[in-house]
């Protein structure tokens, strides 16, 4: 993360409380450093300060991690409430111009590592609450399989399992008519996302969505073979700041930034700037499309953005972290980003599985002109500017005509 990026965070000096291949049934959530985010206006337009943190620790080489924050305390732990706080669905929707409910026709595949144990009867608190259609194993809505396509789940993960809950959720937030198939790698090495991944395309998923990454390496050039279905796919760009990750870094993927957003009056009726944490930038390894035309001579990230933000974060229900107790928690990083775009996807009826279709429709995107993630000069790698920039990619959804 940039210095600049550290500041608008405020880091706090303190260490990370564990590893998450260690965060199984029997540990507690394993919580980074809680972070005071910078000040933003609330959804009624009061200034405030939260603190918030990263749901899982730092990797290792041949890891990924997911790119979730949560709100916490100043002890470090999640704050947990009866009742939502942060954007619902109805918020998202109205947010990104998105009227249609979308078909049981399209299949939202969620690749996350290690198993969460309550994942279907969670989701089934968010979407009753919020007045969803039930999405059920016992009504052919939601089916949840290991990478090897069997029923018996890996190893549980308190850290992955509120990821999974988050993206089981925004991808219901978005297209609650869709079905969704959660598919759960052995563990967060890549070789095991990669198979995952392979998985849900074998298993009829119509659009992907991942919320993880890590450095970029050479070998990325032949690995992103596992992300090239034809399906859209989308991964989220990282939440480090400025610089690049895999696989969001791959040509076959929709590399989604992020975006702070707040309500407003009149007009659209929401703003967005940069989120301070997007990651962006100029692949090291990747050969640049065709059909993006920016000066960077590899691939650019981002593609496209959405909300991701822990300060204007969305509300989710995961009980799995807290051991059987109910939980409703605010989550922000670019692992919300990236379900919301695959759900926008799958209202648009799919599609190829390139961002090209983004590049040829940009007047159906909200363009976002200001922010930035971190220090690259004043470029627009790292600086939201009128159309292309690297945090914000061309834009956020104004309705599906781009996807």
């Amino acid at each position: 993360m940039s210095l600049h990026t550290r500041m608008l965070f405020g880091i706090t000096a303190l260490a990370a409380l564990a590893a998450c291949s260690s965060d199984d049934a029997s540990t507690p959530t394993a919580i980074t450093a809680p972070t005071t985010s910078s000040l933003s206006a609330s959804s009624t337009g009061q200034t405030m300060r939260y603190l918030n943190a990263r749901v899982c620790p730092g990797r290792v080489v041949g890891t990924a991690r997911c790119h979730a924050w949560v709100r916490v305390d100043p002890s470090g732990k999640p704050v947990r409430t009866t009742t939502p706080r942060g954007f619902g669905p109805g918020d998202l929707r109205s947010a990104y111009n998105l009227t249609s409910t979308g078909t049981s026709s399209q299949t939202i595949a969620i690749v996350d590592a290690f198993d969460a144990p309550t994942a279907e009867a969670d989701l089934a608190v968010y979407r009753s609450y919020f007045n969803l259609p039930a999405c059920t194993t016992a009504n052919g809505c939601f089916r949840k399989i290991n990478q090897n396509g069997g029923t018996t789940p890996p190893s549980a993960n308190a850290s992955w399992a509120q990821e999974i809950s988050l993206d089981l959720d925004m991808a219901s937030a978005i297209c609650p008519n869709c079905k969704i198939l959660l598919v759960e790698a052995n563990s967060n090495s890549l070789v095991d996302l990669y198979t995952a991944v392979d998985r849900a395309a074998q298993s009829g998923a119509t659009v992907i969505s991942n919320s993880y990454g890590g450095p970029e390496y050479s070998g990325e050039v032949a690995d992103q073979a596992h992300f090239n279905h034809g399906v859209p796919i989308t991964v989220s760009s990282g939440d480090a700041g400025y610089g690049v990750e895999f696989p969001a870094s791959s040509q076959y993927v929709i590399a989604v930034g992020g975006t702070s957003l707040k309500k407003t009056s009149g007009g659209r009726g929401w703003t967005e700037t940069a989120w301070a944490g997007a990651g962006s930038g100029c692949s090291a390894f990747i050969t640049k499309p065709a059909w993006q035309g920016d000066a960077c001579t590899k691939r650019t990230v981002a593609d496209v953005s959405a909300i991701a933000d822990p300060n204007t974060g969305v509300a989710v229900y995961d009980s799995y972290a807290y051991r059987g107790a109910s939980g409703w928690l605010v989550f922000g990083g670019t692992s919300v980003a990236a379900p919301v775009i695959a759900g926008v996807y799958a209202l648009g009826g799919g599609g190829a599985g390139t961002a090209q279709s983004l590049y040829s429709n940009t007047s159906s995107l909200f363009d976002v002109t200001s922010g930035s993630n971190g220090s690259c000069g004043g470029s627009y790698l790292c600086t939201a500017i009128a159309g292309y920039d690297g945090p914000t990619g061309l834009g956020t959804p104004n309705g599906t005509g781009a996807f």
